[in-house]
């Protein structure tokens, strides 16, 4: 009772607005706020992957699963999308977002990076570096650490500047410089370890008067501390490279990334609770979830072939619902937790063992307190254990918190949150022919190319991030006419072939080069070879980011190799150039016709609905392409790529409610396919 007292007072004392300056530091068992050692549970929400409306809420259902600390990254590429042109609005201002945690008397953990990953395009560096002269990314390189400090420097006097730091009275009481650069530092060679000393030094000369963190950097300079990611921290992790530093783990992944084509990866809540009690027994005292809750990937921001819904499966979900059971039993998890927080954080610490795969985990504080940690870890049998002389009964691979050495507050295995059910009500048909309209992209051919070079030019560098799309056009001269086989061979991720104008077929691969085979028919003189190369987000991780390359690679018409030729090329689509999708750019539009041609745009309109529940639209009747709403892009989507369970990956794109207006509200479609807009259908989103 005392423990809990105490645990009451101490949350109450943080989770008050934050007025006056705090003392944010550490030592080897936690960090350290005005002297106060604090058990932490941190959740990441992204700003921009929701919306501003959204935010309170979030933040809010965050703090009521017993979540003290939001966490999320600094998304340079979407702040800075070209050199010196900055961008803080509606979803991207971050400022905004960190007053929200604070108002809620939340903390705030800034990932800074600037290299994040987070399955986000071209892992959130801006394109624009990759023209920079000499540059190599995430390296001891002149120009990148140039531009690195520029950005990190203007993030954190910004920060300063509103007064976010923990140090000034703000809630941020922790950052983070670079990200899992462990696992590429060895392809750098030397430049990577002086690369990691420089970076550190960086952020620690910035003066924030908070600490900074590295995550999966085991070598991390001092003071920065080093911290975990992964699924089981409490197994695979080191510990901190210093006895003075504190056992952290920054994500704790409550699903995984998922692809186009891939099924969700379903972490149940029971093996979630499971390794966070674990880290918490090792003496882990800072554990993040990633995501508490993911959102979407709006426009063209997901990273290759990654889904526009975002760790939907995370205790809330893509519209910021709770997901039960793992809300709730985290939320039990964190209550235990907390009741053993005297002992936990000022006790001393022993293990002792309780069978051939069971431990206890127990600590004893000063005035007597105690907590422990019963662990089975045998996955495929209970176990009945003697601790202190009492008998417990533990489940298979489970963890009994004892807040008192004696009573089992909770154990990871035994749920007593309800399961949920997320259900989707249709609200509105999109099935008629007269509100629909259509605008046939245009299929350029070489004479009206600009833009020419006698080789396949590289996509990436060629679009610069400005498109998903680069056309490749040649003339070719055959005699007589005949069938003959093309063959593209790509690293892309789609690729749409017309032969004079007629669409021939197309093909679409992964992280690996792909072929398109066909056989088409060429006339008797100049043929005309049209080649729609499609990125759906660009690279996010690996060594040598700068050096990835994408598109077209080899053309061949039966044995012989356009490569060389004189090929004309054209950035994006005309209907982007026009922004077509914007209410205020028109084209001449054509009624419905339902021709089942590639590459149609396709408009209507429709009224807001009633009622205040998430809205989504289910796209379960196109192909693949982009979806916008009043001018809006709420993300790409593929839905005739299927999984080995053959069915989409992602039916059901997010339409916020604050991108709709009482009524006109136009939607846009680009379909690349044979899409049948007729079958949309506007679905209100429910838990029951």
């Amino acid at each position: 009772m005392l423990g809990l007292i105490l645990v009451v007072l101490a949350a109450a004392g943080f989770g008050n607005c934050h007025g006056y300056g705090r003392n944010v530091t550490y030592d080897g068992r936690s960090l350290i706020i005005d002297s106060h050692h604090l058990l932490l549970f941190s959740g990441s929400i992204h700003y921009p992957r929701s919306t501003p409306q959204m935010w309170p809420s979030l933040i809010s259902k965050a703090k009521q699963g017993g979540i003290d600390v939001i966490q999320t990254y600094v998304f340079w590429n979407l702040h800075e999308p070209q050199q010196g042109q900055y961008d803080f609005s509606g979803r991207r201002d971050i400022v905004r977002f960190i007053r929200e945690v604070e108002a809620q008397g939340l903390y705030v953990c800034l990932r800074i990076g600037p290299f994040i990953e987070s399955e986000w395009t071209y892992g959130g560096l801006p394109f624009w570096l990759h023209d920079v002269p000499g540059i190599v990314f995430r390296s001891d390189n002149g120009p990148f650490k140039f531009h690195m400090q520029k950005w990190v420097t203007k993030v954190v006097n910004m920060m300063r500047s509103e007064k976010l730091y923990a140090s000034q009275g703000g809630p941020i009481i922790l950052s983070q410089i670079e990200n899992e650069y462990q696992r590429v530092e060895g392809a750098f060679n030397g430049k990577g370890s002086s690369y990691v000393k420089w970076a550190a030094g960086l952020a620690v000369g910035l003066q924030t008067g908070v600490p900074w963190i590295m995550c999966s950097q085991q070598d991390a300079p001092d003071p920065v501390i080093n911290t975990c990611n992964g699924f089981e921290c409490g197994v695979r992790f080191r510990g901190p490279n210093s006895p003075n530093k504190p056992s952290m783990w920054t994500e704790n992944w409550t699903s995984f990334v998922q692809r186009y084509g891939q099924e969700p990866f379903m972490r149940s809540a029971e093996e979630i609770a499971f390794h966070v009690a674990l880290f918490i027994a090792k003496n882990g005292t800072y554990v993040n979830y990633y995501m508490y809750h993911g959102g979407t990937n709006f426009g063209r921001t997901g990273a290759a072939r990654v889904i526009t819904s975002y760790y939907d499966q995370a205790p809330l979900d893509e519209y910021g619902l709770i997901r039960q059971p793992v809300w709730g039993h985290l939320k039990e998890l964190h209550a235990a937790i907390r009741l053993c927080t005297v002992p936990l954080l000022s006790g001393l610490h022993e293990t002792s063992s309780l069978g051939y795969l069971q431990t206890a985990y127990v600590f004893k504080g000063k005035s007597g307190e105690c907590a422990a940690f019963l662990v089975n870890k045998d996955d495929s049998s209970n176990a009945r254990v003697r601790f202190q002389n009492i008998s417990f009964e533990l489940p298979s691979m489970s963890i009994s918190i004892l807040p008192d050495c004696k009573n089992v507050a909770f154990n990871t295995a035994k749920v007593s949150t309800q399961n949920n059910t997320r259900s989707r009500r249709v609200k509105h048909i999109f099935d008629s022919t007269e509100r629909w309209k259509e605008y046939a992209e245009p299929i350029p051919t070489f004479s009206n190319t600009s833009l020419r070079a006698e080789v396949l030019l590289d996509q990436m560098s060629t679009t610069k991030d400005t498109s998903d799309y680069l056309w490749y056009t040649v003339c070719f001269q055959h005699d007589p006419d005949a069938q003959v086989e093309l063959s593209v061979l790509s690293n892309a991720h789609v690729v749409h072939a017309f032969v004079n104008g007629r669409y021939k077929g197309y093909a679409y691969g992964g992280r690996n080069n792909f072929v398109l085979e066909k056989t088409v028919e060429l006339k008797n003189g100049t043929n005309n070879i049209t080649l729609l190369s499609v990125m759906v987000g660009l690279p996010d991780s690996g060594a040598y980011l700068e050096s990835k390359t994408a598109g077209i690679r080899s053309v061949r018409i039966q044995n012989k190799y356009l490569n060389n030729y004189q090929w004309g090329y054209q950035i994006g689509l005309l209907g982007e150039r026009l922004r077509i999708f914007s209410t205020e750019h028109e084209v001449q539009w054509s009624p419905y016709q339902a021709r089942g041609h590639r590459l149609i745009w396709y408009k209507t309109w429709f009224d807001a609905l009633s009622g205040d529940e998430p809205l989504a639209l289910n796209l379960g009747s196109m192909g693949k392409g982009e979806v916008w709403v009043n001018g809006e892009s709420i993300g790409r989507y593929w839905v005739s790529i299927h999984t080995p369970e053959h069915r989409p990956s992602q039916t059901w794109y997010n339409v916020p409610r604050s991108f709709l207006k009482p009524r006109g509200n136009i939607l846009v479609l680009l379909e690349e396919e044979y899409g049948n807009p007729l079958g949309i259908t506007l679905d209100g989103v429910s838990i029951t």
